[in-house]
């Protein structure tokens, strides 16, 4: 469950901390990381017929939007 102060939160330090605004720790692939100014898309399975979509930015100071997210 995210926490109370996240859920009012558009940025975050940590990108822990942005997944889990969203409840989408872990969804996220484990070998993967973010450069500043990237945008990372990917789908997971989350028991709906295509999955979960979900894309998240790291912007240029290092901090990370809120992930959006949808069923596919």
């Amino acid at each position: 469950m995210a926490r109370p102060e996240a859920t009012k939160q558009n940025r975050f330090e940590t990108l822990n901390a942005a997944l889990a605004a969203e409840n989408l720790v872990e969804a996220w692939p484990i070998t993967k990381s973010l450069a500043y100014g990237e945008t990372f898309s990917f789908t997971f399975e989350d028991g709906s017929k295509r999955g979960r979509f979900v894309s998240i930015y790291r912007d240029e100071t290092g901090r990370y939007e809120r992930p959006i997210h949808y069923r596919r």
